[in-house]
Order: C-alpha cells, then structure tokens, then sequence
C-alpha cells in the first residue's frame, strides 16, 4: 500500500507505549468507527480497518519488533500480512475483543455471526529448523503440517451420510438463549448446540460429528533473505480449517536458525576470524576469506598486528525488506605452528638473533616478565 500511515500515529500512541495503552487506544477508536454505529459510512468503515490492521500488528510482540525496526516493508519482507479484506475478518480475529466492546457479545456484527454458530478454524504453530547460509540467502521448504480439514464422507456436517442435522430444541435454531436475572436479560450462546442453531442425532462414524478429521498437509513455505531466529512467517488461511462458512485459521512458521561452524551473526553484520602466517603479518600480502557469497580477496598491510579486525562492506545478512546488507567483520590471528622442520626452526633462529631476543627455555615474554616483576618490586621498596 503506497503512504502507509505509520501504525504509531494511526492509533494515537507512543512507540515505547505498553500493550495495555496499544489496546486502550485501539478500543476507543473501534468504539467510534465501528460499522454498526456508522452504517453506509465507507470513509468510518475504511478508518475501523486502518486501526484494526495497526492493533493487530503492535499488539503481537514478533510482528511489533519487524515493524519497529524495519516498517511495513519488513513485515512484507518477512511474508506477515496484517491486513483484512473485509470486516468480518476483522471480527474473527478480535472477537474477544469485540465482546468487551458491546457487552455478553450483543449489538454488534461479531454477535451475528456467532448466531449462526460457524467457527473459524484454529490458528496452528509450526516450528522450522533452517541452515545459517538458507537465513542468509533465503530458501523454500516443504513442510507437512497436521491440521484439522472437512470430513470427506459427511462433508463437513458431522451428520452420518444419509442423515442431517436436526434445528436445536433449547435455541430453537436461533444459537443462543436469553438468560433473565432481575431486571437484566443476557444472551448467551445455546449450551446445547455451541451457537449452532443445530444438533446432530446420529453423527459421523468416521468424524464422530466433529466434521472434520486431522490429516497432514504438504506445504510450501517461503523464506525470504535475512531472517533471524524467533520470527515467524504468516500463511493466511493454512491453519485448520473451519465450519461450512467460515473461515480457516492461520499457520505460523516459527523459524529456528542453526548456528555456523564459522560465521557468526549479530543483526544484519557478520563476523569470522581467519588465521594468518607471521610473514603474512610482517610483509602483508592478499589473503582468501569466505563469506556468505563465496571467498574475496582481503589485503593484508605489513605489521598487522594479531587480532586485527577488518571490514568487508556489504559483505554481511541482507537487511530484511530493503535493498542492502550488513557487513562482514574479519579478524585476523597468527598462526603459530605447533611443530617446525629443522630448516624453519633454524630461520626463526637467526631472525631471533637478528631482533637479539633470546628464545629457548628463557625467551622473550620470560625475560620481559622478569623486568616487570623486578621493576615492581624496586617500586615497592621505593
């Protein structure tokens, strides 16, 4: 959507707002715009959307974190598409929060369509493992996914094939009863029917009258470049399936990043540390590095020092709903060998005298420790 409000400014709220204050917000302004107190009000109708899509992404902590730091582009990028078609979808999403709204559920449209007692399908969570290098560069996964889908043999009804569902006699099909107590008068749902309006005499051997059986579902998901562990990815409409009428649930990917035997990350930069020879360090010279998109060449200057740090710009994560990357920290170590041929060993030897640094059993670092310790000893007395 091109000049998208910022989520913060349509709901009226600060960015370090807590939940509570988000959700105080969201119900005044659903009060005010909701299309029952505004009929053939398209201009309140399209604000009650705007409201709802904001409460829906900063009251849900993953999605609030994406958009914080990355806008709207990031939760496109991220594949969560907070957006409703319709109002009625806004209502199955809230529709504890619509029922506070209105009292017991009454006077509103979330009230009609619990009349006809169709519930939407429960919303599923799916945990998937991905490769360091698949979070970097973004991958697809076949996926089977458990989830509640109409029965074949009844279609959906729960009623033995053969058979239907018969009007409830408690709610006389209506899918609720009117409770009196003094002078109120509540409605609630039928505890007979479950807000159906229907009863099942002789039910589904094969769904028990549930309608619908758990079958596992092959599906695709899309991964796209830069996720991190914790996020999670949005598919509309793949969770479970609901009544004849209503809408399925949602299915949310919640993805795991294994860790990398070299490359580690923090946000969108990326560090390593490669080893270098002592002549490397004293004379430089080009040294290959891995990184995500294959080996680059790292110039060495003369006397780097070991633990120095380079940086390969643009080298690192892509940043996730926008057009660039992190970078890649290289570190660079010595390498100092374990073992040395009789030829190396006599090298280091006469490089030794060269510098008049004795090495053997009193080498360098002892003798430079001995002068520290005998200059603070001398300090001392002093």
């Amino acid at each position: 959507m091109e000049n998208q409000r910022d989520y913060y400014e349509v709901l009226g709220v600060n960015r370090n707002d807590d939940i509570g204050t988000i959700k105080k917000a969201y119900r005044k302004l659903a009060m005010k715009f909701h299309p029952d107190r505004n009929p053939d009000n398209p201009e309140a109708e399209a604000k009650f959307k705007e409201a709802s899509e904001a409460y829906s992404v900063l009251s849900d902590e993953q999605q609030r974190a994406t958009y914080d730091r990355y806008g709207h582009a990031g939760l496109r990028g991220a594949g969560q598409q907070p957006g409703f078609s319709n109002t009625d979808e806004i209502f199955s999403h809230f529709s504890d929060l619509f029922g506070d709204l209105f009292g017991f559920g009454g006077g509103g449209r979330g009230r009609r369509r619990s009349a006809g007692g169709a519930r939407a399908g429960a919303d599923l969570q799916y945990r998937l493992g991905i490769e360091f290098l698949e979070a970097i560069g973004g991958t697809q996964k076949e996926i089977d996914v458990p989830r509640a889908v109409g029965c074949q043999p009844c279609q959906g009804s729960g009623a033995k094939p053969g058979s239907s569902a018969v009007t409830c006699e408690t709610c006389g099909g209506v899918g609720e009863v009117i409770q009196a107590q003094m002078f109120l008068r509540i409605r609630t749902t039928c505890p007979t029917c479950s807000g159906k309006g229907k009863t099942i005499r002789t039910p589904c051997t094969t769904c028990r009258g549930s309608g619908r059986n758990r079958e596992s579902v092959k599906l695709s998901v899309n991964v796209p470049p830069g996720v991190h562990s914790g996020q999670q990815l949005r598919l509309t409409g793949r969770g479970d399936e609901g009544d004849s009428g209503a809408p399925a649930g949602d299915l949310y990917v919640m993805l795991q990043v294994n860790e990398h035997e070299f490359f580690q990350r923090e946000g969108d930069d990326i560090y390593c540390t490669i080893p270098i020879s002592y002549p490397q360090a004293c004379l430089g010279g080009k040294v290959p590095v891995p990184t995500v998109d294959g080996d680059e060449e790292l110039e060495i200057g003369k006397g780097t020092p070991s633990g120095k740090v380079f940086t390969l710009r643009g080298k690192g994560a892509p940043r996730l709903g926008r057009d660039s990357r992190g970078d890649q920290h290289v570190q660079v170590v010595v390498d100092v060998p374990k073992k040395l041929s009789s030829e190396q060993e006599d090298l280091v030897r006469k490089l030794a005298n060269l510098q008049n640094e004795p090495v053997g059993e009193k080498g360098f670092l002892r003798e430079f420790w001995d002068r520290l310790t005998h200059t603070s000893a001398n300090q001392a007395v002093d």
